[in-house]
């Protein structure tokens, strides 16, 4: 509105950060309308509208403007001719799936499980995991117990020996504190089972990794979903790829890196350029992992 001085609503936002939006009848809610408040809001359009206007002499393209989710996942839909889920990590973790037409259960919203709403108004299947902030959390306390420094356990690589030797022992050995689980758990950190630093980041990432997959598969649902996406702070974190490498043999599974992705998506909301199956290749350092384990 700034740029165009024309008031609009689109629907990204609405779907993402109101309660307006009735994802059964694809409108407001009925008690939108009865309380009048569909009087007072500006018209909706699609998120690709572009208004024309010229600004200190030059002829700009305008957009409705587009909330940042719905923008980074916009890349991935554009380009990708197969139904795929993207998991994009850093302070959450957010699961999107934008081929599912499920509605939400009362189980899936006790569950962080949400929609977000496509460009087009069409729901995008959703379920989210602090698992960013549990991580700094808990790698903190692990180095703090085992005399390392912060940053020690950017230095330890994937140990297949200790993966399979925690897959036959079991249990879970951390409280955690951001997250709430499904499933009791211990009170406290367990540290003495590890006799290193190495063994409980080993187990700390395979219950984490354990969430994301709860998380992953609430948000696929009954979709026929053939690909995996991973994009954003985890990406670098060799043990979280190989071990939700090893949790889903039945699916492609991609890493991508793409710092700029929202801001890209927005431009190519409003942009006439077309995309093709090298676009994430080219642009978004797109690598394919395979469970060599």
């Amino acid at each position: 509105y700034l740029f165009s001085g024309v008031p609009v609503s689109e629907y990204t936002s609405i779907g993402c950060h109101t309660c307006l939006w009735d994802y059964n009848n694809n409108d407001y809610h009925h008690w939108v309308y009865a309380e009048n408040i569909d009087k007072i809001l500006p018209p909706i359009v699609s998120t690709d509208t572009i208004f024309n206007k010229e600004i200190s002499g030059k002829a700009l393209n305008i957009g409705t403007g587009i909330h940042d989710s719905s923008a980074a996942l916009l890349p991935y839909a554009l380009s990708s001719t197969k139904p795929f889920l993207l998991i994009s990590t850093g302070t959450w973790s957010i699961s999107l799936n934008p081929f599912s037409g499920q509605i939400l259960t009362k189980d899936d919203l006790e569950n962080d499980c949400l929609h977000y709403m496509r460009t087009d108004g069409k729901p995008v299947r959703s379920s989210r995991l602090l698992l960013g902030s549990e991580y700094s959390l808990q790698v903190e306390k692990l180095a703090t117990h085992f005399n390392r420094n912060k940053d020690y356990h950017k230095e330890v690589a994937f140990d297949e020996n200790i993966f399979q030797n925690h897959l036959t022992t079991g249990g879970h050995f951390f409280h955690f504190e951001c997250i709430h689980l499904p499933r009791p758990q211990p009170l406290k950190n367990s540290y003495d089972t590890f006799r290193n630093f190495e063994e409980g980041y080993h187990a700390l990432m395979i219950e984490l990794v354990e969430l994301q997959v709860e998380s992953a598969k609430r948000a696929i649902g009954n979709s026929a979903i053939e690909l995996i996406y991973i994009d954003g702070g985890f990406v670098g974190n060799e043990i979280y790829i190989r071990i939700l490498t090893h949790h889903f043999p039945q699916y492609a599974i991609y890493s991508t890196r793409a710092p700029l992705g929202s801001a890209l998506g927005a431009a190519m909301i409003i942009s006439e350029k077309t995309t093709d199956d090298n676009f994430l290749k080219e642009y978004y350092d797109l690598h394919q992992h395979v469970i060599d384990f």
